[in-house]
């Protein structure tokens, strides 16, 4: 791929995006190394070029001094889902800034999910919209918009440990 050609669903930077592989491998090395949500108790549900869904039940761990979830753990959930669909494009994606609308509470129990989707794919800057929904039912608790920025740094590479034990030597 010529260097000047953004980085698109047309336009992949590997030929196996198409077919998904890439997306996937990208997804299993980025969650195995993503403590943060594994902390939170975020899981992957879906994953696909400019696209990804995660889910999250509230703990009661995660509720604040009112009873509802912390806002900042829903905004987790959906910078989850937003790190991971910015991510599938072959190339390593950063968050250039995110903001989020609280619509309505999570409560201890709930089943959060949340939908990352890239309205207009063009170039290195990708724009991601999110929506958090309680489960069943799709009630919306929050919209998040998150920007973010691709990197010449490919996803293919060493597994998470190996990187780290590289980093070490």
């Amino acid at each position: 791929m010529a260097q000047d050609q953004p980085i698109s669903p047309t336009n992949p930077p590997h030929p196996e995006i198409n077919g998904h592989a890439l997306v996937a491998r990208a997804a299993e090395r980025l969650f195995a190394a993503d403590n943060a949500s594994q902390e939170m108790g975020i899981r992957p549900v879906s994953v696909s070029p400019g696209r990804a869904g995660r889910t999250m039940r509230v703990k009661e761990t995660l509720l604040n001094g009112h009873g509802i979830c912390h806002g900042g753990y829903i905004f987790g959930l959906a910078d989850s889902a937003f790190v991971f669909a910015s991510n599938t494009y072959g190339h390593v994606a950063e968050a250039a800034g995110a903001q989020i609308a609280f619509i309505g509470p999570a409560r201890a129990g709930d089943i959060l999910e949340a939908l990352s989707v890239e309205p207009f794919p063009k170039g290195r800057s990708g724009l991601y919209d999110v929506t958090v929904v309680r489960l069943p039912g799709n009630e919306v608790i929050a919209e998040f918009r998150g920007r973010s920025r691709t990197v010449p740094t490919p996803i293919e590479g060493p597994p998470p440990a190996e990187v780290q034990e590289s980093s070490n030597a």
